[in-house]
């Protein structure tokens, strides 16, 4: 029987396991049993943050040049054809309900085949959509840390990673060396790796000199150097007089620069020039990343769900200019440092809107934890029973020319659009 893509998705999350141990063990069978190949040049995204914005720079540059680019983008904010575009474009239902299909019919075939999550069977669909469209070059971002993650089930020829900041701890660890050694299991063997953290882990750097990857930092190998009304790629080559990357914030200059010297490496398979670079760089946008919504009252939508990003988002808010009024509506799941995220928006922030999110049984006690560390801190904080709920209240009491920030997670975001009845279409190049 065939089925839809809505009727394939609720199927994957029917069989979801409660829990399950990470690894690509179960995605490298089945990717074998279809002997699913990618020959194409992969770049693989690994970061805490900004992975999202450099895999949408690099697809976008690449279009741009006239390459046909398969990109897996996780997660989506609405809709789940936001996961996976080719040419520019969602890709196509009936293409990823065959493709489904195709797993489906191979894990049918081989019951010793151990199936595989939701996440994993996705990936695999990704996969086999780019490799039958004869995509040009495929971009993974990672869903999760790096070396267990699905999306490493397939090599890359150019592992990037933008960060290294303290995130997911429950699953990579809880310092810095412990996370850039899960990032850094994304490279390979004699493959160049660029990483935009300009103080990578001691474990980073140990493990690309043991692999023998060609590892290129920022600041040291590559750098993106501000110049009047641009800026200029200093990395083996040199591109001047660049645009502003249409994202904003000044974070995304670093993002940019991981892009380009990405694009460095695989010159000789697939080369850019310098018009290409600069549409690509302004045409660039992603919801949800610093994403401005003007009117009476600005609004600004965030995914920042860690410290990290709140950190980047207060100094992207400084940058905005004065407002009178901020307020914020916030969301973050249980797992997350809510209070020091709070606590890295202090003094941008006069009052906060504050729901839980999530499934599991506490996320109130965290939404109530969030709105007692704001009134730990001498500020003011009120409860609300959803983020749609938070939202109405918090223009309800915005006055003209006030500024509303919408963040804490993925969900919050989608929520807050959701609840607004804000139109989202997936991410298209130029």
């Amino acid at each position: 029987m065939k089925m839809n893509l809505t009727e394939w998705l609720q199927l994957l999350e029917s069989r979801q396991p409660a829990s399950f141990e990470m690894g690509t063990q179960r995605i490298d069978g089945v990717a074998k049993a279809l002997d699913l190949q990618l020959t194409m040049p992969v770049i693989t995204v690994a970061g805490t943050n900004g992975k999202g914005s450099t895999v949408r720079m690099l697809e976008c540059i690449l279009t741009a040049a006239g390459w046909r680019v398969g990109c897996f983008y996780s997660p989506h904010l609405i809709d789940f054809r936001e996961r996976i575009a080719i040419g520019g474009a969602p890709a196509d239902e009936k293409l990823l309900c065959e493709c489904f299909a195709r797993i489906e019919q191979a894990l049918t075939a081989n019951t010793q085949l151990v199936p595989p999550t939701y996440f994993e069977f996705i990936t695999l669909a990704a996969a086999d959509a780019f490799a039958r469209q004869r995509c040009d070059a495929v971009i993974f971002e990672v869903g999760l840390g790096g070396r267990l993650d699905a999306t490493n089930a397939f090599d890359a020829d150019v592992a990037v990673i933008t960060s290294v900041g303290i995130d997911h701890v429950e699953h990579l660890g809880g310092d810095r060396e412990s996370i850039g050694r899960e990032k850094a299991g994304i490279m390979r063997p004699g493959k160049p790796a660029v990483c935009g953290d300009l103080q990578p882990p001691a474990s980073l750097v140990a493990h690309a000199q043991q692999l023998g990857a060609r590892l290129l930092v920022r600041g040291r190998d590559f750098a993106a150097r501000p110049a009047e009304n641009s800026w200029n790629y200093q990395g083996q080559s040199l591109r001047c007089a660049l645009p502003p990357p249409a994202m904003r914030g000044t974070h995304q200059y670093a993002n940019a620069a991981c892009a380009l010297c990405a694009l460095e490496q695989l010159e000789a398979r697939l080369p850019v020039d310098q018009s290409a670079v600069r549409c690509g760089l302004a045409e660039a946008q992603l919801a949800g990343r610093f994403e401005v919504l003007p009117g009476p009252v600005s609004v600004v939508l965030d995914i920042a769900h860690n410290v990290p990003a709140c950190e980047r988002l207060a100094d992207c808010l400084l940058d905005m200019g004065y407002f009178e009024h901020t307020f914020a509506v916030f969301g973050s799941l249980s797992r997350k440092d809510g209070t020091g995220m709070i606590k890295a928006l202090a003094g941008r922030v006069d009052q906060w809107f504050i729901a839980p999110i999530g499934e599991d049984d506490e996320r109130q006690q965290a939404a109530d934890a969030a709105v007692a560390a704001v009134e730990a801190a001498g500020g003011k904080a009120g409860g609300f029973a959803s983020i749609a709920q938070a939202a109405e209240a918090a223009h309800a009491l915005a006055p003209k020319g006030a500024r509303i920030v919408v963040l804490g997670s993925f969900l919050t975001v989608a929520q807050y659009r959701s609840g607004r009845g804000l139109d989202h279409a997936p991410p298209a190049a130029a």
